[in-house]
């Protein structure tokens, strides 16, 4: 496909898509709206299927996702990520909760199937894990159960992970996103009683005192503006080549250390640790990408990488795995929403942020930002109020998609992926 035409293409979608965001006051998120083109285009053929490749943001994603990643660390100070430890935790209750979820499902729809592994015979248990492994993970954990599924020659295992990895955003964001606004309106009512403590926004200091809306007292003055540390890089590497460059380095350093580690200290929870620490160093400004030149497409291109799995889904590859996919997000999401409810409360987390942190596990970066901005803005009627907002929720949801995505659902499905095809 001409890549211009592609690249068009592309940037339509994601503007009607932002269009139906705003008129919709996030009720239906972005990424629910693209996710939902996306799929009906690649699936009628209306979007041939090198849409997205032929754009050429597939290809700069990979690249400057690192980038981001690091970004988000420089958004999270020490303070803010030594205080979620409780969203760790949801993080990992809700992966055990996804998996004794399916486990129950495979008890009472699926009895075995006669036959073995090794005349092509899929279990159920082989469903339950890469169900397990697909719900509660991303690509590694997708690439761990294909890896283990072709092994024994099971193709429709291998296959199955990688229709769950490409339809349950269609679930989880939309999910996501009634869940983020009843949390928004409530830490709003909080503001508003002066139970919440206001933060800078973005333009808070030039509003001035105009644009205070705190409820606590009734008066007028806008919250104090904290003064935004300095950082200590020179002024050759504050502009936008000096600070991708400086911004590079620390992502190859990142891959260093996964090679070396041998994907142990996965290259992504490096690369959002140093984010954190080159902040808390004053290295990094907050925010260390706002205002480049170049962090409007950067962001754009890394939410394509969101779409990609949609484009290689064919109608028949629904329809054979249909039942299974269907109770596997049924149970799934009952899981989620049953051990993330649970384990939040008893760590003092509001019910609709924990089932939050639990839902994260669908998606993961950049939805975890996205859908968190969005509910922040929806909600939020000064710009105290939205900065105030999204400080309560983006932290969570950041290191919820970590905890889920990138560490526990790696290492559950590492474990559990040797017992596919009774292995």
């Amino acid at each position: 496909m001409n890549p211009v035409l592609a690249f068009v293409i592309v940037m339509l979608v994601w503007t009607v898509s932002d269009l139906v965001a705003k008129r919709t006051k996030s009720l239906l998120s972005s990424l629910f709206v693209a996710s939902i083109i996306f799929f009906v285009g690649f699936l009628t053929d209306i979007f041939p299927e090198d849409l997205l490749a032929s754009s050429s943001l597939l290809a700069l994603a990979g690249v400057v996702v690192g980038f981001v990643i690091v970004h988000l660390g420089t958004m999270i100070s020490l303070d803010d990520f030594k205080k979620q430890w409780k969203t760790l935790l949801v993080g990992i209750a809700t992966v055990i909760g996804i998996g004794l979820a399916l486990l129950l499902a495979g008890f009472i729809f699926g009895p075995r199937i006669t036959g073995s592994a090794a005349d092509g015979y899929a279990q159920a248990l082989d469903f339950v894990i890469a169900g397990t492994g697909a719900l509660s993970g991303g690509t590694i954990s997708v690439l761990i159960v294909q890896e283990a599924a072709l092994g024994v020659g099971l193709t429709s295992i291998a296959v199955f992970p990688v229709l769950i990895a490409a339809l349950q955003g269609l679930i989880g964001f939309p999910l996501t996103s009634i869940i983020l606004r009843r949390e928004a309106a409530r830490l709003k009512e909080e503001y508003r009683a002066g139970t919440l403590a206001p933060v800078v926004a973005a333009g808070a200091a030039a509003a001035g005192g105009d644009s205070g809306r705190a409820g606590s007292g009734g008066g007028s003055a806008a919250p104090p503006v904290e003064p935004v540390p300095e950082t200590k890089l020179p002024e050759s590497l504050r502009t936008t080549a000096g600070t991708l460059f400086i911004v590079g380095v620390v992502v190859l350093l990142s891959l260093g250390i996964n090679n070396v580690t041998d994907g142990i200290l996965n290259t992504f929870v490096v690369a959002l640790l140093f984010g954190i620490a080159l902040r808390t160093t004053g290295i990094f400004k907050p925010s260390v990408l706002s205002g480049i030149d170049a962090f409007g497409l950067m962001m754009i291109a890394i939410m394509i990488l969101v779409f990609g799995p949609l484009a290689t889904v064919k109608p028949s590859d629904v329809s054979a795995l249909a039942v299974p996919l269907l109770i596997a997000f049924v149970f799934g999401i009952v899981g989620i929403a049953g051990f993330s409810a649970l384990v939040g409360k008893l760590l003092g987390y509001s019910v609709s942020m924990s089932v939050a942190i639990g839902l994260t596990s669908l998606y993961g970066f950049p939805g975890t930002m996205i859908l968190s901005q969005e509910a922040a803005k929806g909600a939020g009627e000064s710009p105290e109020e939205v900065a105030a907002i999204e400080n309560q929720i983006l932290p969570k949801m950041i290191v919820a998609g970590f905890s889920t995505v990138t560490i526990t659902s790696v290492i559950v499905t590492s474990i559990i992926a040797g017992r596919i095809g009774g292995g």
